[in-house]
């Protein structure tokens, strides 16, 4: 009897355990929603990646893109969780300079590094010049919290064709509309 009260305890105390490591860990994950800051700290795959659409002023549309407005691609990128693989919807296609960046969010904490993608657009007195890697650069997107007038470092440049898409992750989950940006070589035929 002694020894069936000790063990009920035991399993008790672990079951309470348990219990409060997945509360906690659902808490990490709403404090990563709002904080959106770092791709290698936070999931990816909880935050609301959907844009609003609208597109930087002077952002010229592809005259003949490989992917046609309106036609469906699959995404062969991991920016985000679920969204390798996952068939896209292109809502946009324009022809620009693409970047990769590494910036430090307005709202504090750690740097993000390698973001993909801001475009020429989407970076303050760009001009129409590629710019080199290692060059500093105030940033104008707001792809996410933290990123409009962040301080950057240019990591790599990629004169292409990016694309607006809408999808569904292949994690499950909410649709993404009017995801900024996916590079053409991002992209294959359905």
């Amino acid at each position: 009897m002694k020894t069936n009260k000790w063990l009920f305890g035991i399993v008790s105390l672990l079951f309470m355990f348990m219990l409060a490591a997945c509360s906690n860990n659902s808490n990490e994950k709403s404090s990563d929603k709002s904080s959106n800051t770092a791709h290698e700290s936070m999931d990816m795959g909880d935050m609301d990646h959907s844009g609003s659409g609208k597109v930087p002023e002077g952002l010229k549309k592809a005259e003949n893109p490989t992917y046609k407005v309106g036609s469906q691609a699959i995404i062969k990128a991991d920016h985000m969780e679920g969204m390798n693989g996952a068939e896209a919807t292109i809502v946009g296609a324009y022809d620009t300079i693409a970047y990769a960046v590494t910036y430090t969010p307005t709202t504090g904490g750690e740097p993000v590094k390698n973001h993909k993608w801001v475009i020429q657009e989407e970076i303050k007195d760009a001009g129409d010049q590629t710019l080199e890697p290692g060059t500093k650069v105030t940033i104008e997107a707001d792809h996410m919290d933290g990123m409009k007038g962040a301080a950057g470092t240019i990591d790599s440049a990629e004169k292409t064709t990016v694309y607006m898409v809408d999808y569904t992750p292949t994690t499950g989950g909410d649709k993404v509309t009017n995801h900024q940006w996916v590079t053409e070589s991002e992209l294959s035929a359905k």
